[in-house]
């Protein structure tokens, strides 16, 4: 799948601090995937639509402790890596609407997830 990163200084101090003082990390789990859905949409946006529009409707995102995932395909869609990074081999020309997406919209994701960051942020210190 496609594979877009975004990496913030200190991300793993603050997963550190928060597991410290008896965090679950969830809030984390939250910003990532409220990040990564606003960058799926935009995906989705950018997806090819052959006939039947499933690839499109299989691009979802999730949250992790460390990261936004956002994913294409399933069992009966297994071509989505494929029309997004291409195979030349094939001559499949890459179509990579997964990364496009992401950046794309990250004008609107980040100020999200950072906002995010800030209210952990403020939690732990007690403001």
């Amino acid at each position: 799948m496609a594979e877009t990163v975004v990496q913030i200084d200190g991300g793993r101090k603050l997963r550190a601090t928060l597991k410290a003082a008896g965090d679950d990390l969830t809030d984390l789990k939250a910003a990532h995937r409220e990040a990564a859905e606003i960058a799926a949409r935009a995906s989705a946006a950018l997806a090819p639509v052959g006939p039947t529009g499933r690839l499109q409707r299989t691009i979802r995102a999730s949250g992790t402790k460390t990261a936004g995932v956002i994913r294409a395909g399933t069992a009966r869609v297994p071509y989505a890596p494929v029309i997004h990074w291409g195979w030349p081999k094939r001559h499949i020309k890459a179509q990579p609407f997964l990364s496009d997406g992401a950046r794309d919209s990250e004008g609107r994701w980040l100020p999200v997830y950072i906002n995010h960051l800030d209210t952990i942020v403020k939690r732990i210190e007690g403001t």
